[in-house]
């Protein structure tokens, strides 16, 4: 059961990550399909800061990633599952919000461009910066319990049975 719970971990860090980053991305890419809409319509050439903005929640996914490959060798030991489990609920809660949340404030941003002329884009950025921080904290905080003692014991049991 450990051993499922430990494998089943690689999966949801993975999940929460991923839902996160489609989830910001479709709230800040609809904005952004508006607002193309509008300058278009005003014969105005179609801005490309959107596009940035549309692209940042996915880093979160690629935090993900990292905590996966970093949980992976821990795994297969049954010892591990509860701590893998812990992680990938903790980490990929932070993850998902926080890509979430990026993606809302970017939608919210491209609208603020649209309706003033383009001003601000650099506070727009700031602000999905200090959200985009909260996921970084989490891959942090995955990484030094994944570098605990805890962990480190764990592996050196993987090591010696065969």
């Amino acid at each position: 059961m450990s051993v499922f719970l430990g494998k089943l971990s690689l999966g949801l860090i993975m999940g929460f990550g991923g839902l996160g980053s489609s989830l910001g991305i479709k709230a800040a890419a609809t904005a952004a399909a508006a607002g193309w809409a509008k300058e278009g319509k005003e014969g105005k050439p179609l801005s490309g800061k959107f596009t940035g903005l549309v692209g940042m929640p996915v880093s979160q996914t690629l935090y993900s990633m990292i905590i996966y490959f970093l949980m992976k060798p821990y795994a297969s030991v049954p010892e591990n599952g509860a701590v893998l489990f812990g992680i990938a609920l903790g980490v990929g809660m932070c993850e998902l919000i926080s890509a979430y949340v990026q993606g809302v404030i970017g939608g919210a941003g491209i609208r603020a461009l649209v309706d003033n002329g383009g001003k601000g884009f650099g506070n727009i950025v700031v602000a999905m910066g200090i959200v985009e921080s909260i996921g970084l904290f989490g891959m942090v905080v995955g990484i030094l319990i994944l570098n605990s003692d805890v962990m480190i014991k764990a592996a050196e049991i993987a090591v010696t049975v065969p």
